[in-house]
């Protein structure tokens, strides 16, 4: 059930609509079947909006924006999209959004709770040749053990991000990887997290230029590299 606002002041009224039409299109998140897919449904919104922003300040402001339109939206899609910025969105709004979501009652369903709830697991290098750069398969978990998957990154020259996908059939992967490694086709070594952590989060930093494509899967990527040692 709605219990919507009267529309919020904005910093950038001229989003208004960008900002509603994300509000609606939130309805789409509690039918989804897990927080894994939450997640990812949620980093490409985030990566759209951080695309389009012309400067950083732009970007808060939107953020802080959006925040204000689904306070006012008070849908469940609209609370569980706050609760979704609180676990996996830019440090700078994660606490604004977890207080907005705690304002309002809308119904939550029982996977809400996993948002953000990962363990890391192991990490693995491959290696498929000099010119195609590193790509880390870095495994996670949520609570008992729940949704296994990974994060796949690949790193080109200069350890740019040119790559990012959120696997959740972790072992038909790695079974890929090993026959490839078998015909000779690339290395697969296990890769210390310790390493890898300040690897990715450097490379997924804020204010750097990343591909369009890259850019859907930035927010749970930054989430997932923020868990490694």
């Amino acid at each position: 059930m709605s219990t919507r606002s009267p529309a919020p002041r904005l910093l950038l009224p001229a989003l208004r609509e960008v900002y509603d039409a994300y509000a609606r299109a939130a309805g789409e998140l509690p039918g989804l079947p897990g927080a894994l897919q939450a997640e990812v449904w949620l980093s490409a919104q985030l990566g759209t909006l951080e695309a389009s922003a012309p400067h950083a300040e732009g970007h808060r402001a939107a953020l802080g924006d959006l925040v204000s339109t689904l306070r006012a939206a008070g849908t469940p899609g609209a609370r569980l999209f706050l609760r979704g910025l609180a676990a996996i969105g830019p440090d700078e709004v994660r606490r604004v959004a977890a207080g907005a979501a705690d304002e309002m009652d809308a119904a939550l369903p029982a996977w809400a709770g996993d948002l953000g709830a990962v363990t890391a697991g192991l990490v693995w290098l491959i290696q498929e040749g000099p010119l195609d750069g590193d790509r880390l398969i870095c495994e996670f978990r949520y609570p008992d053990g729940r949704s296994p998957h990974a994060l796949a990154a690949r790193l080109g020259y200069g350890d740019e991000p040119t790559e990012l996908v959120v696997v959740g059939d972790v072992p038909a992967l790695m079974s890929a990887a090993r026959q490839a490694m078998q015909a000779e086709l690339c290395v697969v070594q296990p890769y210390d997290p310790k390493a890898v952590g300040p690897r990715l989060r450097t490379a997924l930093a804020p204010g750097r230029t990343f591909p369009d494509a890259v850019h859907p899967a930035l927010a749970i990527a930054r989430h997932r590299a923020a868990a490694l040692p």
